[in-house]
């Protein structure tokens, strides 16, 4: 039995553009085209849960709404495919019950009567013995891998590209791999206990280890009967006998579930007027009153023999962890990247002018008589050239929050604190999956903010264009403090700002990073990365040229939350200017900065052999190499290095000109000052470093960082 396939789902850019400027039969056969391809990735991340046919009418009409918004008429695919990503997500906040499993069922139980979603698709496939461990398998994935095994598949099936799956999650083609990788690893791990569970007789160690199980698939669990599994011969035996890819790959075909199929044959009918999220998409579409829906609404009828494609993915060697895609819209609902909500009539639209405080109410009006409650509301209703006024005060999230809205080069957006007052953003009530803010959106300016204790990364920039970051604080979060990634990246500006702190459980939470992505144009300036668990600064898989000037990175990679004295699993590096399988060459500029008291290197290239260029830097007392530039054509000039592990471990093409280590006489005693504690300390008034004597020497001012002039 051969698998079946899906023909590509490729959208005609005149059929796009003419959509887009009005033509409602081009934007009929637009939607209706997409509809099997958008009905398969909601159903399967969703699982067949009967909210699918819902999900899909809601995004179907943000697509409907939003589509004059749309920038790029050939990204179009990969546009609707986020906003449907979006909508998972927030549909699936709703229902966050962990599937559970009868853990007193035995092998020979029959199935299920009620099939559901998954049930039918196996048993079309003639793979009934195999049902219930497929389906339980999928289900053990959480919502995050849900949604890549869905966008994979159809990959698989044809009806999307790999870099369409990139440019939905927002990462580079690469990177998808490494996600799907990990996809199909997590599933193949529920599907060998599973597999093991199901065994008879059942291995007694696995009995044992599932004492006081409930039978929810929560992390904690899987991991812990995973542990047992992989290492006992009687279940691996076991878990040889689950379903192989072979079989897998024959699972059916399954139509459009019969409501949304109704619901759109009575749009096609004429004078019955379809009901509920279905009429208000027809209505936009049409511009008429649903009961008069026109031959536009007819093309929707062909979309009734549709079929929904189910996955079969297959065991591989779990990759390195990588950074999980999440959070997603707010309750608040907010619009894809390229689509600007629609315009508000509010005072303070007509001011310029959005207010928030802990004390507000999102059933305000946004001024400074009644301002908005939650950051997802203001961000909601923004428009360019307004300005969203963050008033003093701690705000605690319960959900993550996307923004969206474009500003332009005329008119930004800004986000900022009141002028003298400090808003805090504790978000540790945001879902633990989610990043507690996700930009999609250009010429924006965040000013004065802190963000702390985030479940995940706490502020994710994906390909963002001409944003300023200033003034900010990002620390304490279970995540990265500030990431860029994406291609696409390109004029960002992080200035003045603050990143400590940031731990996962010691792993891979950097300060600031600039990774998976590309864009040129990207600054870093006068900015502070301490006591992170991996890097302070971190450039990995990166591939344009980012400039990062009068920057100070200290005591990454150590533990000091709990014992300043221990290193942690992070690589601790102060300044990572690459990094990756292969890594990029990319020709990163580093200047009047330093790197001190690292469990890691204090600046290294990470395999980047690109031509980089340092200069008028300092590294001192790091516990690796203070200059790690080991393949790389690098420049070097007037950089200081003292009391590391080694100086300077450099390849023998660098290129080196009047640094510390091509001199005789540089000691520690010519430093003026080796105590950090002032540049540790606040910054000035102006939000600039703070200005010390530390690391600064009295042999040649001219080589190393000028701390006091940062």
């Amino acid at each position: 039995m051969r698998r079946a396939t899906m023909s590509p789902v490729l959208a005609d850019t005149t059929q796009v553009v003419a959509a887009r400027d009005g033509d409602r039969q081009a934007l009929a056969e637009l939607l209706t085209g997409h509809l099997p391809l958008v009905y398969n990735i909601v159903g399967r991340a969703l699982d067949g849960h009967p909210d699918v046919d819902d999900v899909v009418q809601e995004t179907m009409l943000r697509a409907v709404q939003g589509l004059h918004g749309l920038r790029e008429p050939e990204s179009f695919r990969s546009w609707l495919v986020a906003i449907a990503v979006r909508q998972i997500r927030e549909r699936e906040r709703s229902r966050r019950t962990p599937y559970r499993l009868d853990i007193w069922q035995e092998a020979d139980d029959q199935p299920d009567p009620e099939a559901d979603f998954v049930d039918d698709a196996i048993t079309r496939a003639r793979l009934a013995g195999h049902r219930n461990a497929v389906r339980e398998a999928t289900r053990w994935l959480d919502g995050e891998d849900r949604r890549v095994l869905a966008l994979w598949w159809q990959e698989l099936l044809g009806g999307l590209s790999r870099a369409d799956i990139a440019a939905t999650l927002g990462i580079t083609v690469a990177h998808t791999g490494v996600r799907i990788q990990r996809m199909r690893a997590h599933l193949d791990r529920a599907r060998l206990i599973l597999a093991a569970w199901r065994a008879t007789p059942r291995c007694a160690g696995l009995q044992s280890a599932a004492q006081g199980w409930d039978g929810r698939a929560d992390s904690r669990w899987v991991k812990r009967l995973h542990r047992h599994v992989r290492d006992c011969p009687q279940c691996v035996v076991a878990g040889r006998l689950a379903p192989d890819e072979v079989a897998l790959a024959q699972i059916g075909l399954l139509p459009i579930a019969g409501g949304l199929a109704t619901a759109i044959t009575q749009a096609a009918s004429g004078p019955i007027a379809p009901a509920g999220l279905l009429a208000r998409v027809w209505q936009l579409l049409t511009a008429k009153p649903a009961a008069t829906i026109t031959a536009g609404a007819t093309a929707a009828a062909a979309v009734t023999a549709a079929i929904v494609l189910l996955p079969s993915p297959t065991p591989e060697d779990p990759p390195t962890a990588n950074p999980p895609i999440a959070g997603s819209a707010p309750t608040v609902s907010t619009a894809p990247s390229s689509v600007p909500p629609s315009p508000t009539s509010t005072p303070s639209a007509a001011t310029g002018q959005i207010y928030l405080a802990p004390g507000g109410d999102d059933d305000g009006d946004g001024t400074q008589a009644h301002p908005y409650a939650t950051l997802a509301k203001a961000v909601s209703v923004v428009r360019p050239g307004q300005t969203i006024i963050v008033r003093g005060g701690t705000y605690r999230p319960a959900e993550s929050v996307e923004i969206a809205t474009n500003g332009t080069a005329q008119k930004r957006i800004t986000l900022t604190s009141a002028a003298g007052e400090h808003p805090v953003f504790d978000a540790t009530a945001v879902p633990h999956t989610d990043w507690f803010v996700t930009q999609r959106a250009a010429y924006w300016t965040i000013r004065g903010l802190e963000i702390r204790n985030a479940p995940t990364h706490a502020y994710v920039c994906v390909g963002c264009r001409s944003v300023v970051f200033t003034g900010v604080s990002f620390h304490d979060n279970n995540g990265t403090g500030l990431m860029l990634r994406g291609d696409g990246t390109t004029g960002n500006q992080v200035l003045d700002s603050d990143f400590y702190r940031n731990h996962d459980t010691g792993a891979a939470a950097d300060g600031l990073a600039f990774k998976y992505g590309s864009g040129t144009g990207n600054t870093v300036r006068g900015c502070r990365f301490w006591s992170n668990v991996d890097d302070g600064f971190d450039l990995h898989e990166f591939t344009s040229p980012v400039t990062v000037d009068r920057s100070w990175a200290y005591a990454n990679g150590r533990d000091l939350w709990h014992d300043a004295t221990q290193a942690v699993i992070g690589s601790g590096n102060g300044f990572r200017l690459g990094g990756g399988d292969p890594a990029p060459a990319v020709a990163h500029v580093v200047t009047n900065s330093a790197a001190w008291d690292n469990a890691g290197y204090g600046f290294t290239e990470s395999a980047n052999r690109g031509g980089l260029r340092l200069s008028h830097n300092t590294a001192y007392r790091n516990a690796k190499d203070g200059f790690a530039f080991f393949y790389s054509a690098a420049q070097f000039s007037h950089n200081l290095a003292l009391a590391n592990n080694r100086d300077a471990v450099l390849a023998d093409a660098a290129v080196e000109d009047a640094n510390s280590w091509n001199q005789s006489g540089w000691t520690t005693s010519t430093l003026r000052q080796s105590d950090p504690r002032t540049a540790q300390g606040p910054r000035r008034a102006d939000g600039k470093l703070p200005a010390t004597d530390f690391l600064t020497n009295t042999r040649d001012p001219a080589i190393g960082a000028p701390m006091r002039t940062s």
